[in-house]
């Protein structure tokens, strides 16, 4: 009887970054700005890359997949965010929410494999560069691609079909920017002990794995680049790397802060601290970490605006 006479929620309250107003429009027109920023400087990366025939190797299509998936990452999260800052209601359906959870959880699993690829690509370029062209050909890091991209789809929908068996009967607010799962298993009134334990177990076998992998690598990298006599070579070999492992560092740091270790006793607003950094921050820096620091892409963005230049000049 008593559970004939619950109401079940279908729909939810974000509550956001902060409640209080007057911060609402400032908040509003900075992740605008961030927002904007990050759709140009990923999207731009993908078109140099694509219009150049000079960074038609296997290094860019990996980076130019990475920034697609970045890109994704940030639409997945930042469009709803936005409109909830100007929103008085901050409502979104409970079909809405386990969607955006499956588009970012999607796009962060893929990002975790494409990081991987692209230490294995930078390890066998400088390892092993006389048979780099024979191993990493172009159907072999389309494989690469294709097996990222699936087992980045693929891994999510275990977890949304696992919400689907939960409940919601006592609160619809999520007191987070967006539908993150852990905040959804706080709020279920169905034992969420089953997904919880889901999360911990892939987490650590995706994350800590893939983190494995890419370190080894780099530590392999790293011994060959001492290695090198050259000092220009190695120069270039480190520039390279240490955009990587920046990007690596950031997005692997806020990911085990937030998944292999839940409910360690973290203060809820450095939860959303760390979220926000992976979610919108790492999305907006990428670009600019594998951009600024990369003379080919530099060379690529000069020949562009150059063409430019001359198409409106004449």
């Amino acid at each position: 009887m008593m559970e004939a006479n619950k109401t079940y929620i279908t729909e939810f309250v974000l509550t956001g970054l902060t409640d209080i107003p007057e911060l609402q429009l400032p908040l509003f027109l900075v992740f605008l700005v961030i927002y904007l920023t990050t759709m140009v400087g990923n999207l731009g990366l993908i078109f140099l890359i694509w219009k150049n025939p000079h960074l038609h190797t296997p290094m860019y299509l990996f980076l130019g997949s990475l920034a697609f998936e970045d890109a994704c990452s940030s639409s997945s999260i930042t469009p709803k965010m936005l409109v909830n800052f100007l929103s008085k209601t901050q409502m979104i359906s409970l079909v809405e929410c386990i969607t955006q959870f499956y588009f970012f959880a999607s796009s962060a699993n893929t990002e975790c494999f494409l990081l991987v690829v692209m230490a294995y690509d930078r390890y066998v370029a400088i390892c092993n560069p006389l048979i780099y062209p024979v191993i990493m050909s172009k159907n072999f890091s389309i494989h690469l691609l294709v097996i990222s991209y699936a087992i980045g789809f693929l891994h999510p929908m275990m977890h949304v079909g696992l919400l689907f068996r939960l409940s919601f009967c006592n609160s619809n607010v999520i007191h987070y920017f967006y539908c993150e799962i852990l905040q959804l298993l706080k709020i279920s009134c169905t034992d969420p002990a089953v997904n919880m334990i889901l999360i911990i177990i892939f987490s650590i076998l995706i994350q800590t794995s893939t983190f494995i992998i890419i370190i080894t690598s780099y530590c392999f990298i790293l011994f060959a680049i001492l290695k090198k006599k050259s000092t220009k070579g190695r120069s270039k070999a480190f520039s390279t790397c240490s955009a990587h492992l920046l990007s690596v560092s950031l997005f692997y740091g806020t990911l085990f802060f937030m998944y292999v270790r839940p409910g360690s006793g973290s203060a809820e607003n450095k939860d959303k601290m760390y979220s926000l950094f992976y979610t919108i921050v790492i999305p907006f820096l990428n670009p600019f970490i594998y951009s600024l620091r990369n003379k080919e892409v530099l060379d690529a963005l000069k020949r562009v605006i150059n063409k430019k230049t001359v198409f409106w000049e004449n």
